[in-house]
Formats: C-alpha cells, structure tokens, sequence
C-alpha cells in the first residue's frame, strides 16, 4: 500500500472544481425567477414534485461527514457500524413523516418550523427555535466547508484554506440568485452523480483488494465485538447516540423541515418513504469501504481517520477513479452547504424579518434582499470559521444536543392544547443547562448526582420510544412505550451510563426538556385554538403563489 496519498496537480483540481460548480451554477441559471417571489426563494411556492423533493431529502441529509462517519464507523466498531450509521439516518427521515403531516395541516403556508411555534406560542419561542436553527445551520455549513478544505488539502498542492474559499463561493454562487429552488434543483443533479460514482467506486474499491472472499478471509482480524453484528458497544457507542442526536436534526434542522413545506402536499408520503431507503442504500454502502480497511489491517495515515476513505481509494484505484471520489464528496457537501445557506436565509426572512419586525406586514421584495444577504454573510463566517478547523465530532453532538432539547416541546406544542409559552421557553433552557453539564463534565458523575442524571436520561430514552412509537402507532402505544422503555433503561443504565458521557448528556437533554414542559404545562389552565395557527402563518406573496397554483417545480 501507498505510503502516502495520491495528489492530483493544482491545475487539476482547480479545473474539476470550475467544471463542478460552473456546471451546477448553469443548471441553478435555468430557473426562472421573479424578482418580488418570496415564497419561491424559500419554499419553492410548496411545488416541488415527487423526484425532486426525495432527491433533494436524500441529498440534505448525505452530508461529508456521512462519508467520513461512515467508515469511521465501519474502521472502529465492524460488521455492525455501517449499519448502525445508515439504518438510524434511514429510519430518523422516515420519523419526521407523521409529525411533518402534523406540521404542514396546522400550519399549510408556512415557511419554517419557527413560523408554526410563533403562532402558537409567541415570540420567545419562536426566537428560540430559531436562533438554535441559525446556530445548528451554521455550524453544519462550517463542517462542510472544512471537509471541502480537508479533501483539497489532502488531495492537491492546494492549502486547506484555499479549499475553503473555493466551495464556500462556489456554493455561493449558484444558491444566491434562486436560493431554495437552486438548492433543490441541484440536489437532484448532485444526488444523480452521487449515485452513480458510489455504485462504481464502491465495488471499484472491494475487488481492487481481491474480491468479497479476500474481504471474508480476513473477517478473522476482526475482535469478538466487531465480528458481532449485534455488538453491545458498538450500540452504546455508537448506534444509541446516533440514533439520539439524528432524530433531534429531524425534528430541529430546518434544511429538513423546509423540504417538508416545499414539497406538494400529495407527494409527502412517498417523498419520504423513497428519501429513507436512498439514504440507507448509500450511506450503508460507504461504510463498508471503513470495513474493508479494518479487515485489511489497513491504518489511517497520521491517525487521521478523515484519511480513511481518500487513503482506500488513492491506495488501490487508479487516478479516474480518485478524480470521481473527488466529485462525490465535493457534490455531497454542496448539496448540504447549498441547504444551510437557504435554510439560513428563509429563518432570517420569515421567523425574525416576517414575523418579527415586519409583524406579518413584510415586503417580498426587502425579504429577498434579506435573505440574499444572509447568504454572503453566513458564507464569509462559515469560511473564518472553518479556516479554524474545529473538532467536527464535537461540533456535530453539539448540535445534536441543542435541536435535541426542542424535540419534545416542539411536538407536543403541535398537538397538546396545554403546553404554553413559558413551558416551552424554560424547557428549553434548562435542558441546554443540565447538557452542557454533564457532557464537558462540569460536574462529576459520582454518587447520587450521578444516579440522579442517569434516571433523567432514563426519562430521555423513554421519551425518544415514546415519541417514535406515537407518531406511527398513536397515542396509547406511544404512552405505553415511554413507560416500557424508560423503566428498562434504568433498571439496566442505573450504574452503567455515566461511563457513555456522549450517550448520557444526549438522552439528559431528552428528559429534562420533557420533565420540565410537562410540569408547567400542567400548572396552567390555558387551552389553545390549533385552528389559529393557519389564521396566523401567512404567505408573504400571494399574487406570485396564485400564478403558479397547479405548477410545480420538477416533473412529478
């Protein structure tokens, strides 16, 4: 094997990045746009078909760190980590389908999450939801950007920093004229490409080292757990604190959420459905090149397991192939950088311009002008930010952390009459508290404080079985297994989880969140009017929404 990484020449990879983002911003040109079209550059006028809108969800969701995670995954925990990796992501698209049916009939003209919780809650939540939203969006836009710095770097003479400016206007410039429908319509381009280079690299990759039988010859280099496709610590290190923070990016990412809004009401379901098992196939099959390298013995250069995939495929394809892979992680992170700068943009043009300084009142004009600024601006900071090369692991259960302690009362508030303004808004902040706590260990986790964070994290997975099981099976089954699976959690967590600090602070967020809504929600005897809600979100361009009823923006 390769000691060292195949590098292409500087020129040529400034030529497959041109070729990339110059393609991609002639594709974005196609669009037609209108200059006054608010609720075009945010949600696409709720039109988006059935192809594009399970392209787009699966494109959003396939993200450079899936690639890297992935076989990170595959490399650290065997047999079972792809699958845990895959099959969670999978499965958290598939959970936002019935609440996201919840969401769209409360709220049909809606643009954002936030939109939905002012209506119903006011202000301060709505501020809450969407300053987490802005938070998480760029954070996520900085871990695109520092993968593209890495893959450069790594690959070409090119400095890592070079690499960031590079995609950072290269997305730029193609989401900036149409922004949502840009994003969308490039998605289905990107997620086309990416689909066909997995299927070639993939099996490139595996009979490159010898075929399936040199791959299972090996399977005796692997420990007892990594062999074990129901591994114990894989699950606990992995699967269960994946499982956690996707399905807060489900229900608190609003790169999802807006997808939900923009796509055509009767295409919902299969949107969805397609979206969950495209996710799955891809990702599932990533990893498995981290499995390859485990059975192999292979090592990551440096220790760096970001070289993991760049290293399998510099090391065994020849440099067409390494152009491909370059395009595929290139396309991946675009198609989710593209996503948080819309996202980004439609957060500051209806949750803080639309409902909050204009109060209803906006003008479609100075909205799009708002979000093409937020754009350029979120751009330049994802740029310094990524230019500093923060731990993205980190980062990303950050993230997870923050969106996890909305989950709970963004849902109930959507269909529980009692949980009010103060509910939500205290629920919020003292989970963010007690996670920031017990996650960078400000506390430690000894005795009865332990025991006392464990049970709250019992509550946590209670609340996550709970609220999977009530958005597909109703209400009692869904009471039922909170109860069911919380009790099982603390018989066996109590003693156990305060050594998976990652896991515990996740599920803590969970359970405090829920303890804390609950209870207020209960002290107070206010009743809400769902019906309001619709009254209250409001299209900010009716007469270009009324031109385009009956059309969409891709053949269905």
């Amino acid at each position: 094997m390769n000691s060292e990484l195949f590098q292409f020449s500087t020129i040529t990879v400034l030529l497959l990045m041109v070729a990339f983002y110059g393609g991609t911003y002639l594709l974005s040109t196609r669009l037609k746009q209108n200059d006054g079209d608010a609720d075009g550059f945010m949600v696409a006028n709720q039109r988006i078909g059935l192809g594009m809108g399970a392209a787009s969800m699966t494109a959003t969701w396939i993200w450079a760190a899936s690639f890297y995670a992935a076989a990170t995954s595959g490399y650290t925990y065997g047999v079972s980590g792809p699958l845990h990796y895959g099959f969670w992501g999978a499965l958290m698209i598939l959970f936002i389908y019935p609440f996201g049916r919840r969401f769209r009939e409360l709220a049909p003209n809606a643009h954002t999450l936030g939109e939905l919780i002012h209506a119903r809650h006011g202000a301060s939540s709505q501020l809450i939801l969407a300053l987490s939203n802005l938070l998480g969006s760029i954070i996520s836009l900085m871990v695109n950007l520092t993968a593209a710095g890495a893959l450069v770097s790594v690959l070409s003479p090119l400095s890592f920093q070079a690499g960031i400016v590079i995609a950072g206007l290269g997305v730029l410039s193609y989401t900036l004229y149409s922004g949502f429908r840009a994003s969308v319509f490039t998605d289905f381009a990107q997620l086309i490409a990416m689909m066909a280079i997995a299927v070639v690299i993939i099996p490139a990759v595996l009979f490159a080292m010898g075929g399936p039988a040199v791959m299972v010859d090996n399977l005796s280099n692997l420990t007892a757990e990594q062999a074990n496709i129901f591994s114990r610590e894989a699950f606990l290190h992995q699967g269960a604190p994946y499982f956690v923070a996707v399905l807060a990016y489900a229900i608190g990412n609003q790169t999802i959420s807006q997808r939900l809004f923009a796509v055509d009401e009767s295409h919902i379901k299969p949107t969805f459905i397609t979206a969950t098992i495209s996710y799955g196939a891809i990702v599932i099959g990533l990893g498995m090149i981290g499995l390859m390298a485990l059975t192999l013995g292979v090592e990551p250069i440096n220790g760096n397991m970001n070289n993991l995939i760049p290293q399998m495929v510099s090391s065994y394809l020849p440099p067409f192939f390494i152009g491909l892979f370059f395009i595929l992680v290139i396309g991946s992170l675009s198609s989710t950088a593209d996503s948080d700068l819309s996202a980004l943009s439609a957060i500051m043009m209806a949750d803080v311009y639309g409902k909050n300084i204009a109060k209803n009142n906006a003008d479609p004009k100075k909205m799009l002008l708002i979000g093409r600024m937020t754009m350029i601006v979120a751009t330049v900071l994802g740029i310094i930010l990524a230019s500093f090369s923060l731990d993205i692991l980190v980062m990303l259960v950050f993230v997870g952390a923050l969106w996890g302690a909305v989950v709970f009362p963004v849902i109930a508030s959507c269909f529980w009459d009692r949980v009010t303004n103060k509910a939500f808004t205290w629920a919020v902040l003292s989970a963010l508290a007690v996670f920031c706590l017990v996650r960078f260990d400000l506390l430690p986790m000894t005795g009865v404080l332990a025991i006392g964070v464990e049970l709250l994290a019992s509550i946590g997975a209670g609340v996550v079985g709970g609220l999977m099981v009530f958005g597909f099976l109703g209400k009692r089954l869904g009471v039922a297994a909170f109860f069911i699976a919380a009790v099982v959690v603390a018989w066996i967590g109590v003693g156990t989880l305060r050594e998976y600090t990652v896991l515990l602070s996740s599920l803590t967020a969970y359970g405090v969140s829920t303890l804390v809504c609950t209870v207020i929600s209960l002290a107070s005897n206010e009743r809400f009017d769902f019906d309001l809600i619709q009254e209250r979100v409001v299209e900010y361009n009716k007469p270009a929404a009324d031109e385009l009823k009956g059309e969409t923006v891709a053949a269905r």
